[in-house]
């Protein structure tokens, strides 16, 4: 009785990262018994669906049979060694580790590499890009930021704990009385609502929301007044001169912004653009930060370890020996479309494929490697390799939204790493060339 006890104590450990949202949260606390997650503290519903309940399956398989993993990373690395166009295609719930092995087995195979940044957030980076970032860190903002524009950002939706953990909730170093010490304007763009807790609210039609973002940054490059007969007229012009004042009287502005797609009304990829050279502008008045928020799993870790490995963060191209970048026509999508890749190595959460790159995939052999990879219908003549999610039953490092390294820590014990699957895949296809 007494070992009995002992085994169904419930163990709590602190300081664990959610990764189920960009903010990445580090202040998780994860009670665990037998096993088995059984309650979290400090969690959001998206950070309650990222841990589950640490249960996930343990898998081989090639094709309709179960298989050893040795013979399974056998197979695979057979796959990707005979394949004429390979793709190596990176999802979520991957730790910069497991990264970082799937670009090693890109580079040794020969392979296309892609990742769901460029059917997700493409266009962000693009205009990153061109025209440059200015920004902070979340820190930053919590210590600093008096006014905090949410523009057509669903912040309650998508990143729930961002208000209360780094603005305009929390006492900064600059503003001591938290959220008495900011002003909040909440900029919803049709139906895409920003946030309710908000000093002011301003309304945005989706067909205005370039051209207003446009007239702000006028007015700021051009303040003086002109005369009533030569001002600009219209709702995207008398929405700058609305809120102009306001983002000018801050000490420390922030305008916080999602980079995911939102289908909560039809908006330009063009406001990218826009708001990067908002933001920049808006330093020659005040200090400024543009804040782009990202989905869970990582996602900003892939862009930054292909920049790191290759120098590029997505459609990179291994075929030549050394990388090469085409973000448009080398996307894993494009190049399914035309029919560009023969063999698929799919790493990471397979249920989340965006839906178009998963119809493309309904006739192409794919190796899976990852969390729920054998429950996955993705794909044809398969090889399937269940691994543990990062950040639930293997440790490692994440990056922030604001591209700040983060801890992972274990909670309960699980299946293989991705990162060592992969790294064993990309050492078998080593001694298949070598072989050859």
């Amino acid at each position: 009785m007494v070992e009995r006890a002992r085994m169904t104590n419930p163990t709590v450990i602190d300081h664990v990262t959610c990764l189920g949202c960009g903010c990445a949260c580090d202040d998780i606390g994860v009670v665990v018994r037998d096993g088995r997650i059984v309650d979290t503290r400090n969690t959001c519903q998206l950070g309650l669906s990222w841990f589950g309940d640490g249960q996930v399956t343990t898998a081989c398989r090639a094709g309709d049979r179960d298989v050893a993993l040795r013979e399974a990373i056998r197979l695979a690395a057979t796959s990707l060694h005979e394949a004429q166009r390979p793709l190596v295609y990176l999802t979520t719930a991957l730790s910069c580790e497991s990264q970082r092995a799937a670009v090693a087995v890109a580079d040794v195979a020969g392979a296309r590499l892609d990742s769901i940044t460029s059917a997700t957030v493409a266009e962000f980076v693009l205009a990153s890009q061109e025209r440059g970032w200015a920004s902070a860190t979340f820190g930053e903002v919590r210590n600093r930021a008096d006014v905090v524009v949410f523009w057509g950002v669903d912040i309650e939706g998508r990143y729930p704990r961002f208000p209360s953990r780094y603005a305009p909730g929390p006492v900064g170093t600059q503003v001591p009385h938290g959220r008495a010490s900011r002003t909040v304007i909440a900029v919803d763009v049709g139906d895409a609502r920003a946030t309710a807790d908000a000093d002011e609210h301003v309304a945005v039609a989706p067909a205005d929301e370039l051209a207003t973002l446009t007239a702000i940054e006028s007015l700021v490059r051009s303040p003086a007044a002109a005369p009533p007969h030569s001002e600009p007229t219209g709702a995207s012009w008398f929405t700058a001169r609305e809120i102009l004042p306001r983002l000018l009287a801050a000490r420390y502005l922030a305008i916080v912004y999602d980079a995911e797609p939102d289908d909560r009304a039809s908006r330009t990829p063009a406001r990218f653009h826009a708001l990067a050279s908002l933001a920049q502008t808006l330093n020659q008045r005040t200090r400024c930060a543009g804040i782009a928020l990202r989905a869970g799993g990582n996602r900003p870790g892939a862009d930054s370890v292909l920049v790191a490995q290759t120098g590029y963060p997505f459609a990179v191209d291994f075929a030549r020996g050394h990388p090469r970048y085409d973000p448009h026509s080398a996307s894993a999508l494009a190049l399914l479309r035309r029919a560009d890749a023969d063999v698929v190595l799919i790493v990471g959460d397979p249920s989340l494929v965006p839906r178009d790159i998963a119809q493309a995939l309904a006739d192409v052999r794919c190796v899976l490697i990852g969390p729920g990879a054998s429950g996955s219908p993705l794909g044809a003549s398969r090889v399937v390799i269940d691994t543990g999610i990062d950040g639930v039953h293997v440790g490692g490092t994440a990056l922030r939204a604001d591209d700040v390294p983060v801890p992972l820590r274990m909670s309960v014990p699980g299946p293989p790493s991705a990162a060592a699957v992969v790294t064993a895949v990309a050492t078998a296809v080593l001694q298949l060339q070598r072989g050859a």
